[in-house]
């Protein structure tokens, strides 16, 4: 059988949705330099490559930086892509074989949280690799992160449930 494939179009929208969209740097509820769709100046900063990927002059200051609507697209692609990778590596490949709702629902968590945050949701994640949905749904749901994000986790649990 072949694996689902995962629709990155679809989980675009669902980042769009549950990060927001910003043209210039804010500050997270953790007080982190943040851009675009949720995109931590921390952990990526904006590198002479990746601006010149945006077409962002090396010389233009972060408190100055408005992105277009298009140079957010790229980046939120170019994190989704580097969260996937990280996926691959950090979980292995068991979770490109669930269902394509289930594999964004994953791929959400990851991209909120960080492949090395995800990883401690244990319970979850040994739920998913038995095919036990409502037990991965009902780990994510009790947690400190379910309780910050609120309807972005009842989404994610209504995935992991349902597909």
């Amino acid at each position: 059988m072949t694996a689902p494939t995962l629709d990155l179009a679809k989980l675009g929208r669902d980042l769009d949705r549950d990060e927001g969209r910003r043209f210039t740097v804010y500050y997270d509820t953790a007080r982190v330099p943040t851009i675009g769709v949720g995109h931590n100046l921390l952990t990526g900063p904006l590198d002479t490559a990746l601006r010149d990927h945006l077409g962002i002059p090396e010389d233009t200051p972060l408190h100055a930086l408005v992105l277009t609507d298009e140079q957010i697209d790229e980046l939120r692609d170019y994190d989704i892509h580097r969260t996937l990778d990280a996926m691959d590596r950090g979980l292995g490949l068991w979770w490109r074989q669930l269902s394509e709702g289930r594999q964004r629902a994953l791929a959400n968590m990851a991209f909120n949280l960080g492949v090395a945050k995800l990883k401690t949701f244990k319970g979850t994640l040994a739920a998913l690799q038995s095919n036990d949905f409502n037990t991965a749904a009902v780990h994510a749901m009790d947690s400190l992160w379910a309780r910050q994000v609120g309807q972005r986790a009842n989404r994610i649990a209504a995935l992991f449930r349902f597909g």
